[in-house]
């Protein structure tokens, strides 16, 4: 029977620092889904959830719980180069019907660090697609994915839970505007064109922002997203340059090393006559050096600082999060018994063999002694014998299916195989 398990860890678990030393490099994400399936045998699936706040990997494979889980543990080591001792602690594990609510709790945002942000359904869309491209999807993990997408989808839809300012982007501005005050006529400097940094530069804008730099490795990418707000496009190696002329800094590129030191701030805060700036690092790992706070003036924020401000606007959502917390607990039931009924499949198909080889031999017994019988008869005689064994076989079915959901569901699949002589076949 398969066993689907994940193993993770995120802002909930563990530290910011650590989450910079565990995450999984984009470019060999297909490689590792292949190397990580290929150790799991025929029929296993495999599929990684990678974000700037979790990396979690999930497995579905004949196996005990244990022995998967101890699989993870090995490869989030391996690939990020760790002891296992390292980062074992802070991981968090789940089995069966805990790892599908899991997914589904993630899925409807309520395990984010900002309830409600809309992020994580694309960010579980392309943990799938990126697996299934791969071909590292079986059956039950696929489903399982379907389905917190479908339950992401219900919760957004039925509930409120996404209204109003719910983006890690949206509560770095909110924190810019507190330290701020206003921020009409000020510049902001966008450094990345990701997802994050065009919400971040639309929410800054709304709220008043008169200027906007978009920084990126490639000048063409960031003329694209500066061209929608009219703003200006500048090459991310000429940051040092320009870094005096922001109020604001956001920063979330996926370089794997920083970019800014504490040094080019103490130089832009001398070339701005020590106006004050507020930064905000929303890389994992992160861009700007730490000791970059330190510097007077600047006011440098991470993820676990945003994790503060978020936590805070918790209450204000939550009779909306007891009702995605609701719709996450009917997809759980749901999938569940969709997997339930998945495991008596073999025996259906088996019993319905059974029957249809008998009524097949009796017809091939029975044809010398029919006579000459027109082509309509013969069709007719062969309907007749298909409905009359599919007859037979509709209570029994109905109750096996039944079964797969009850109390005794071991017993009585036990026993049917038993009844009808197919156990080797139901196995």
């Amino acid at each position: 029977f398969m066993t689907i398990v994940v193993t993770g860890l995120s802002h909930h678990t563990s530290p910011l620092a650590l989450r910079e030393r565990m995450m999984v490099p984009r470019d060999q994400l297909p490689n590792l889904l292949t190397l990580l399936n290929a150790q799991l045998g025929e029929g296993g699936g495999v599929a990684i959830l990678a974000t700037c706040n979790r990396i979690e990997v999930y497995l579905c494979a004949p196996r005990p719980p244990e022995e998967l889980q101890r699989r993870i543990i090995s490869f989030l080591g391996a690939v990020n180069r760790l002891a296992e001792s390292e980062f074992s602690g802070f991981l968090y594990h789940h089995a069966n019907a805990e790892a599908a609510a899991h997914l589904f709790h993630v899925a409807a945002s309520l395990d984010s660090m900002v309830v409600g942000e809309n992020e994580i359904m694309g960010q579980i869309q392309q943990a799938y697609d990126a697996a299934r491209e791969a071909g590292v999807l079986n059956r039950v993990l696929g489903a399982l994915f379907q389905r917190a997408l479908k339950c992401g989808k219900r919760v957004r839809t039925e509930t409120r839970i996404g209204a109003g300012k719910v983006s890690v982007a949206s509560v770095a501005v909110d924190l810019a505007e507190s330290i701020l005050k206003d921020l009409s006529g000020k510049t902001a400097m966008i450094v990345g064109s990701g997802q994050i940094s065009e919400l971040a530069m639309k929410s800054m804008i709304e709220r008043g922002v008169g200027r906007v730099m978009v920084l990126n490795r490639t000048l063409e990418r960031a003329k694209i997203l500066a061209k929608r707000y009219h703003g200006e496009a500048i090459i991310l190696q000429a940051l040092p340059c320009h870094l005096h002329r922001a109020d604001i800094v956001v920063s979330s590129t996926g370089a794997p090393d920083l970019i800014l030191g504490a040094a080019d701030f103490e130089r832009a805060i001398e070339q701005r006559g020590r106006k004050p700036m507020f930064v905000i690092d929303i890389a994992v790992p992160r861009d700007i050096e730490r000791e970059a706070a330190q510097v007077e003036n600047v006011y440098c924020y991470d993820m676990d600082d945003l994790q503060t401000v978020a936590e805070r606007n918790l209450s204000k959502r939550q009779d909306e999060i007891n009702a995605a917390s609701a719709i996450v607990q009917k997809e759980t039931e749901g999938f569940m018994a969709w997997r339930r009924r998945l495991r008596i499949e073999p025996l259906i198909v088996a019993l319905t063999r059974r029957f249809h080889e008998i009524r097949e031999q009796e017809m091939a017994r029975s044809a010398g002694r029919l006579g000459a019988l027109s082509p309509e008869q013969l069709r007719e005689v062969e309907s007749l014998s298909r409905r009359i064994v599919n007859n037979l076989l509709h209570e029994p079915v109905k109750r096996i299916k039944n079964a797969a959901n009850g109390e005794r569901k071991d017993t009585l699949l036990f026993l049917a195989q038993q009844l009808f002589g197919i156990e080797e076949e139901g196995q």
